[in-house]
């Protein structure tokens, strides 16, 4: 096998937004000795390990090089007395849900889409809605098999190698390739949640619920119309629960308390034009998603799919936004920035900004990873279709002011973001640099966001 030509497929891989797609060559392992093979033996433009594609930008593409796909390799096993799993990277959320639902557990932490694997929760530092009480999914990782480029393969115990577990928490698989992980999963009764909805006048009112409730609740979230303004600006709906207790679950529910069905309603077809998306359709689907919800709703019962991932019922659904793709912003504001969150949301709602997923959650205090995108404060996430000839200078604007707040930008969302800021919204960068060439000396771990953010060599 020649180090410049490997003996793989070369494919053309995007993220889950398609924005900016490039070609690679794409190694499937399936054990543990074909994943060290292909990373000896990664050509010159390096190697990448991808998951199941869902990071919005190019964190998992390597224009010219490796990419190595693991999740045909995906299995993991659950100790029913403690609720810990030890589990190969390429396993899935979807799947340990389906696994260890049934037993009366759920993972730590969960994002908007269950199709997430293990490896790539860690590389990304996944958060969810329970930041604010759980903190993000390495908070809960006990250890973790790292292979280098070398063909070693590190154990590496969160107490025992601090600097080197912290280092890939959130460091976008660029010091290593996670083979398994052992993490921590929580008990549950049930697999309902009963949930509160709030619907909020303006932007204020749902910071003054989440501000003053949100310690009430295990899981929190907003969904916000960017389209309202004037005393409009920001309303939102506001949904909070925690896991059903079996008790309060009604009879009929009782029998199985625990069924668990991660299910799929439809799948969108590539025929979607550009532009579908647009202030017209945006506002009229906004409007009636936010007159849609009750105005004050407690103990509604919801299961997993609904509350926690109700985009994934539909497959595919990136393709709505039509073969442009899409770009996902999401930063993070200090706790005492509301003011400057509220501005960010001024300047989106008076750009006409077309954005139907638009969520504002709260965040506890981060972690050590060098680079996990969590602070305490606020973060605002929204989809954006590619097209409008302002939104680059919009969103260039927007990342300073987050930037001189001492917020940042999440790199698993990222596809845009100026390599100048990356060291402002995270100063512990250069040692994190410190440690990723004691793993990687010779720099052979690269991406397409890498190359982008100066992370690793052009």
């Amino acid at each position: 096998m020649s180090p410049d030509r490997p003996d793989y497929p070369r494919l053309t891989l995007a993220g889950w937004g398609r924005t900016n797609p490039t070609g690679a060559w794409l190694a499937r392992v399936h054990c543990p000795d074909d994943l060290v093979r292909a990373l000896t033996h990664a050509p010159e433009r390096g190697v990448i390990a991808r998951g199941l594609g869902r990071s919005y930008g190019d964190a998992s593409q390597n224009a010219g090089g490796l990419v190595i796909d693991s999740t045909g390799a995906a299995q993991f096993l659950l100790d029913p007395d403690t609720g810990v799993v030890t589990a190969s990277a390429g396993a899935s959320i979807q799947a340990i849900l389906e696994g260890i639902v049934p037993y009366g557990f759920f993972v730590p932490v969960t994002p908007g889409t269950r199709f997430v694997t293990v490896g790539g929760a860690i590389a990304s530092d996944i958060h969810g809605k329970n930041h604010h009480r759980a903190g993000s999914w390495c908070d809960h990782v006990l250890s973790f098999r790292l292979a280098l480029p070398d063909g070693s393969v590190l154990d590496v115990d969160r107490d025992r190698h601090p600097k080197v577990f912290w280092a890939t928490a959130g460091g976008m698989g660029l010091t290593g390739v996670i083979t398994e992980a052992t993490f921590r999963c929580y008990p549950i009764e049930t697999s309902r949640l009963l949930v509160d909805t709030d619907r909020t006048r303006d932007l204020d009112h749902a910071i003054e619920l989440m501000a003053g409730g949100d310690d009430a609740y295990d899981y929190s979230v907003a969904w916000i119309d960017l389209l309202a303004r004037g005393r409009f600006m920001g309303r939102s709906v506001l949904t909070r629960g925690r896991f059903a207790r079996r008790e309060e679950l009604p009879p009929a529910l009782r029998t199985h308390p625990l069924a668990y069905e991660g299910r799929q309603l439809a799948n969108v077809p590539p025929v979607f034009p550009s532009g579908l998306l647009n202030p017209w359709s945006v506002r009229l689907f906004n409007e009636f998603w936010y007159r849609k919800a009750p105005a004050c709703r407690r103990g509604e019962i919801q299961d997993i799919p609904t509350f926690f991932h109700p985009l994934d019922m539909i497959g595919n659904w990136n393709l709505i936004y039509g073969p442009r793709g899409f770009i996902q912003w999401q930063c993070v504001v200090p706790e005492d920035a509301v003011e400057t969150l509220r501005d960010i949301v001024r300047q989106l709602s008076d750009a006409g900004c077309t954005s139907f997923l638009a969520v504002l959650k709260r965040f506890g205090p981060g972690n050590e990873g060098h680079l996990s995108f969590p602070i305490a404060g606020w973060t605002l996430s929204l989809d954006i279709p590619v097209g409008d000839p302002r939104l680059a200078t919009l969103l260039d604007r927007l990342d300073e002011q987050v930037a001189a707040e001492g917020g940042r930008i999440y790199l698993a969302k990222d596809s845009r973001l100026r390599r100048e800021l990356l060291e402002v919204m995270y100063p512990r960068l250069d040692e994190w640099r410190r440690i990723r060439d004691t793993l990687d000396p010779n720099r052979l771990l690269r991406s397409d966001l890498g190359r982008r953010l100066g992370l690793c060599p052009d």
